[in-house]
């Protein structure tokens, strides 16, 4: 997977949310970090020696560093009472040309290794372990393979498989072909079809440059670091990704993959020696220590500011065609190894660009020249010189000039007037929250967080060690009022390694990628002889032929569906009654001192019409001022208080019936326990007093919306198929498509392109009219035990703040049915008796039909999606389809659709909804891919796999079934779904007692053509049998 660092730029802690494992209490929370402060510096472990160890109390945990005494390499062990255990290791990969030579690298050793050398070990192996994640990751200067899992047998099987891919992989040519490139007949069988350019990665690369954010932020980067590594495309330019040779791989190889050049990370409860000890002996002791010479220099730094000017695709949701331009500027910083340095500018650049009280929002976004920052914008920590870039999209060409001229006389007035301690006090506190906040997999997030400082050879132990820079932040600016001022001007005033870049559309941009592809094409082809053509011929059928033989994986280690724990663990929660009849559930946790509460109001009375504009309500609810204040204050105060307020619509589907769901929007915002009163009082402020008289910063919103949705497609496409394929099969799919598919995407494009907005604000109160009341809403708190009696009054005191209908209002659609959450041992009902009852919705007269739609968008890739209807989560089938989801995607649709169709990803999965659906994402294919479902289900249906199989595919459900679950988003299946853990143990046991009988059952019973309905859509380029078939609609 290529992972390039552009987009948006994170406050660094944004990305890392720590805390205690959610199964553990505080007081249990030291014994693997005593454990780890028992060794000493100088100790020698198996082969490894401890270089230091520091206790890092902020994030609970204490790092171990060693080095390994043969070859150097670099080891570093959080301890932390988790018991989700990570494991990665990274090497500085430095590619110095764009033929994506880490990238197919990356693909191609985890296509099989000495010890393990059947085909594919690491895709093999999500059906052989319990991992709760495993995957592998280029960046622009090293490649990483992580893994996490929960149980210790599986961590050995997975570091064995990982060592062994890693350091002793095969590399075989035919694994090179299907995974980077190779030139093969349209159809590999038939010798007088045209030859083409095929292959994994060079179809992930082509579908990565659709989105035009991806390619300003690689060449924003090749732009300003010119002179090494960040000059060329990690992941591969697909133009220059057929110059790569399979000799080139082997060596790049031998030079890069070795421990001399290797950075080893693991987190967790485990012991460390056992990790050390497999390590030394499965790979490291089997080499010497090696010269690295993968060091990146320093950038030489400009006398004078640079410009350039790049093209892009037409974005054809775009909202004003004329307004295409995309500009930034950016300024080189210093090297990210100086850690105090940089997060400082880390922090800098939040308060420069981050919500409306921020200059650059203030002069940028709100100047109505664009419709959001420029892709990137904010420090970006991932290359050896860091960088800060600022810009706008969605501008006139002509407004380049103006853009410029905003960013440098913004620059002035931070120097002069500085930031107002509020908003530095926000942003502090902004910190203090995403220390204490848990997410369920934090080792993942330490493993990114330290990986780009770490592999330039920069203090990783430091790094975490926020605590310490927060306190010396705060001595600097006490000391020096002015300290701020004076970086902005050192770095972005005073700086002449500045760039500035722009990017319009060229409305013949990807023809003339075509015909480019297209040249480089006939040039391959025409320096062919006879010789070499019958042998590309005879290699494709062998590629075939090995593709679709049966795949021993016996030498692979693997868990057995006995390892998986029988029952599950219970989570304990109260409801009681509050302000009269609104119900609450209490769900005691270790969140660290921070109180989670979640609100869940009803959208049943709410007019049809208003419906398409409820995400654009829950977008823009509480960022437009409420009470007394005005936006820039409630936007202040919501920093200053919380750590976040979010407003979001859902469907819900019921566990029974495929036409009954639940519609409605959950509110949800946590808070260090000090800020509850204040916290509750904004919400009864939105709630009471939201202001929608804002119409300027209304329609800066809906710019900013409008164009964050079209910006998503490339990325999200399949699900975007998905939403539409499954629109006409339930009545809660139609809704689902209105709330967040390309429907939403559409209104948002004609919102934006509105020259009178005000209809769609006078919109917005009339929604809250139906919305903002407690007469159909439900509570959440998950806060520590201690905390449960101050939430229970705060959030009694906003329940009786919070208005009611003056009159009752009637649901819009006649059907509801009124249905108590189960309550049971684990909780559920509160002494009195009292349980949550949702108001769910029918329809009796609904029929489901088939529809296909073909959207026609400017990409190279295809996104396809095909939904079946099924059956609900309640019925024993839907165990039976999920692991036949599984056993589809593991056996079948991953070798026709990646393997030979040269996609990037396709499957099979099934959700609560009751909706199986296949799919694919960023497919060179689109017809051949429907064609390939039906064979899936063809295969499904004739029972072509085996007990082992099915086994496997048990594992994998088992992995995310059993995946950590933070304290704060414990008891949420319950709170939303109304599932109890009693009828979630009993569809456990529906899983295990899944059956190849079963299986076949199902697959004939739904699958099969005319059993239920099947809903297709494609995104896509233009398609001329789609065109001309009329069973297609063409949006």
């Amino acid at each position: 997977m290529w992972r390039f660092s552009g987009r948006r730029g994170l406050c660094a802690v944004q990305r890392l949310s720590s805390g205690v494992h959610h199964k553990v209490w505080r007081e249990k929370s030291d014994q693997a970090c005593d454990r780890a402060l028992q060794y000493k510096v100088g100790e020698k472990i198996h082969g490894f020696t401890v270089n230091q160890v520091t206790p890092v109390p902020e994030l609970f945990l204490t790092a171990v560093k060693l080095s390994h005494d043969n070859t150097g390499a670099r080891y570093l062990h959080l301890a932390r009472e988790d018991n989700n255990n990570l494991f990665s290791v990274q090497f500085r990969t430095t590619p110095m040309d764009s033929t994506g030579v880490p990238h197919v690298l990356e693909h191609t050793v985890l296509c099989g290794s000495q010890k393990y050398p059947c085909r594919d070990p690491f895709f093999k192996m999500l059906n052989r372990s319990l991992s709760t994640f495993m995957n592998a990751f280029t960046a622009s200067d090293y490649t990483m393979y992580p893994f996490s899992t929960q149980n210790p047998k599986d961590f050995q099987n997975l570091l064995s498989v990982y060592l062994d891919a890693t350091f002793f992989p095969c590399l075989r040519e035919l694994d090179f072909w299907q995974e980077g490139w190779r030139l093969e007949h349209e159809d590999p069988s038939d010798p007088q079809t045209p030859l083409i350019f095929k292959g994994v990665v060079f179809n992930e690369m082509k579908g990565a440059f659709t989105d035009n954010e991806r390619i300003f932020s690689q060449h924003l980067q090749n732009k300003l670091l010119p002179d090494h590594t960040y000059s060329v495309v990690s992941g591969g330019d697909p133009l220059c990704i057929p110059e790569l040779t399979w000799e080139q791989l082997k060596q790049f190889h031998t030079t890069h993959y070795h421990p001399s050049n290797a950075r080893f990370f693991t987190y967790g409860n485990f012991p460390l020696e056992d990790h050390l000890k497999q390590i030394h002996e499965e790979a490291l002791s089997k080499f010497q220590k090696m010269e690295e010479s993968t060091a990146v220099p320093a950038q030489k730094y400009w006398d004078k500011p640079r410009e350039f000017h790049i093209t892009c695709g037409p974005d054809s949701l775009a909202t004003d065609a004329t307004k295409q331009t995309t500009v930034s500027v950016s300024f080189l910083l210093p090297d990210i190894t100086n850690t105090f340095e940089a997060f400082t500018l880390n922090l800098l650049s939040s308060l420069l660009i981050s919500g409306p009280n921020s200059p650059f929002y203030k002069a940028l976004i709100e100047s109505g020249l664009g419709t959001d920052f420029s892709p990137d914008v904010g420090y970006n920590g991932y290359t050896r010189e860091a960088y800060f870039s600022v810009g706008l999209q969605g501008i006139a060409e002509n407004d380049v000039k103006t853009v410029r001229e905003l960013v440098d006389r913004t620059i002035e007035e931070v120097i002069e007037k500085g930031f107002e301690d509020d908003q530095i006090e926000a942003l502090l506190h902004k910190i203090e929250i995403q220390m204490k906040h848990q997410s369920a997999s934090f080792g993942m997030a330490l493993t990114s967080y330290i990986a780009s400082c770490w592999n330039h050879d920069g203090d990783p132990v430091e790094l975490l060690q926020m605590g310490s820079q927060l306190t010396k932040f705060r001595k600097c600016l006490k000391e020096n009022p002015k300290f701020l001022q004076e970086k902005v001007e050192q770095y972005f005033k005073n700086n002449p390694h500045r760039l500035t870049l722009s990017m319009k559309p060229d409305d013949r941009y990807y023809e003339k990628q075509t015909q480019m592809e297209t040249e480089k094409l006939e040039q391959k082809v025409n320096s062919l002889s006879q010789a070499d053509k019958k042998q590309i011929y005879e290699k494709g059928l062998e590629l075939q032929k090995q593709q679709s033989k049966h795949q021993d994986a016996s030498c692979l280690p693997a868990l057995k569906v006995s390892d998986i724990e029988p029952t599950m663990p219970f989570t304990k929660f109260d409801i009681a009654l509050s302000a009269g009849d609104v119900p609450v559930q209490y769900c005691p946790q270790p969140t660290n001192g921070i109180v989670y509460f979640r609100a869940f109001s009803s959208l049943n009375t709410l007019p049809e019409e208003l419906r398409p504009f409820v995400p654009l309500f829950c977008t823009v609810l509480t960022k437009l001022g409420c009470g007394i204040l005005n936006y820039r204050e409630q936007a202040q105060q919501i920093e200053l208080k919380t750590g976040g307020m979010t407003v979001t619509p859902h469907v819900l589907p019921d566990d029974s019936q495929l036409d009954t769901y639940e519609q409605g929007v959950l509110f949800s915002s946590l808070c260090l326990e000090r800020n509850l009163p204040d916290m509750m009082h904004l919400w009864s402020e939105i709630f009471n007093n939201p202001c929608f008289e804002e119409e300027e910063h209304f329609k800066v919103l809906v710019r900013m919306s409008a164009q964050e949705l079209s910006n998503g497609i490339p990325d999200s496409g399949h699900l975007y198929a998905a939403l539409r394929a499954g629109k006409t099969l339930t009545p809660a799919g139609d809704l689902q498509e209105t709330f967040s598919g390309m429907d939403q995407v559409k209104v948002m494009k004609r919102i934006a392109e509105m020259t009178d907005i005000k209809p769609i604000l006078r919109k917005l109160p009339r929604i809250k009219k139906y919305l903002l009341n407690c007469d159909n809403m439900r509570c959440s708190v998950n806060a520590t035990p201690q905390q449960m009696p101050q939430a229970e009054k705060e959030v009694e005191n906003f329940l009786r703040n919070v208005g009611r209908s003056k009159k009752e209002r009637k649901p819009v659609r006649p059907h509801i049915v009124e249905k108590p959450t189960p309550s049971g041992p684990s909780g559920g009902a509160h002494a009195d008796g009292s349980q949550i009852i949702r108001k769910l919705i029918t329809d009796p007269t609904f029929k489901p039909c088939q529809m296909k739609t073909h959207f026609v968008l400017p990409f190279p890739v295809n996104y396809v999606g095909e939904c079946v209807r099924t059956v609900p989560y309640a019925d024993p089938d839907h165990a039976s389809l999920k692991i036949l989801a599984r056993l589809m995607t593991a056996k079948f649709l991953h070798t026709e659709i990646r393997e030979k169709g040269g996609a990037y990803g396709g499957g099979a999965k099934v959700t609560h909804t009751g909706i199986f659906t296949l799919y694919s994402y960023r497919d060179p294919n689109s017809i051949e891919t429907l064609q390939s479902f039906g064979k899936a289900i063809d295969w499904a249906k004739s029972g072509k796999f085996t007990q082992q199989d099915i086994d496997e595919a048990k594992l994998s459900v088992f992995s995310a079934v059993d995946s950590p679950v933070a304290p704060s988003d414990k008891g949420m299946d319950h709170f939303l779904y109304g599932l109890s853990d009693e009828m979630k143990q009993t569809y456990r046991e529906q899983l295990f007692a899944v059956t190849h009988d079963k299986l076949t059952s199902v697959s004939h019973k739904y699958l099969g053509i005319g059993k239920s309905t099947h809903g297709l859509a494609i995104l896509g380029p233009e398609n001329s049998k789609l065109a001309k078939d009329p069973s297609w609609i063409i949006r």
